[in-house]
């Protein structure tokens, strides 16, 4: 078995995530504006994107998107998205690898909560996220495609 390794996403991985996407989603993405958008996402310090890759391969994605707030003590939060993992490596620990490296970057940059949405319906998703402490009672999200 190859070493797993959680890393900062690199613009040379849009292909392998498209893939990875599409596996997963069931959607085919637009590999030239992923590079394109990637390539202006990362210029911005407020977004933060992570792979895990088993030698070579990505296996893993999860992104972060830092926001500022003004309740409280206007400690920002990070929103997660678009968490992947190929479902032929689950179950190893590379999605709580990535959100572990997710949770140790939003602490570096002084937020104070990690917010996600998943479908209800999804329950291994509903009962991998309660396994890493978030709580599905303590609120209610809402999505609105538009």
């Amino acid at each position: 078995m190859k070493k797993m390794t959680i890393r900062d996403m690199e613009v040379i991985d849009m292909e392998a995530l498209s893939e990875l996407y599409s596996i997963y989603w069931g959607e085919k993405s637009n590999v030239a504006k992923m590079r394109d958008k990637f390539s202006r996402f990362c210029q911005n310090p407020a977004y933060i994107f992570l792979c895990a890759c088993e030698g070579d391969r990505l296996v893993g994605s999860v992104c972060g998107t830092v926001c500022e707030d003004l309740y409280g003590d206007c400690h920002p939060f990070v929103v997660a998205e678009n968490m992947a993992v190929d479902k032929n490596f689950q179950r190893k620990g590379i999605g709580k690898a990535l959100f572990s490296e997710l949770t140790e970057r939003a602490k570096a940059l002084g937020c104070s909560q990690i917010l996600l949405v998943t479908e209800s319906e999804r329950e291994d998703a509903c009962k991998f996220y309660e396994s890493l402490g978030f709580h599905p009672t303590a609120k209610k999200g809402f999505k609105k495609k538009i």
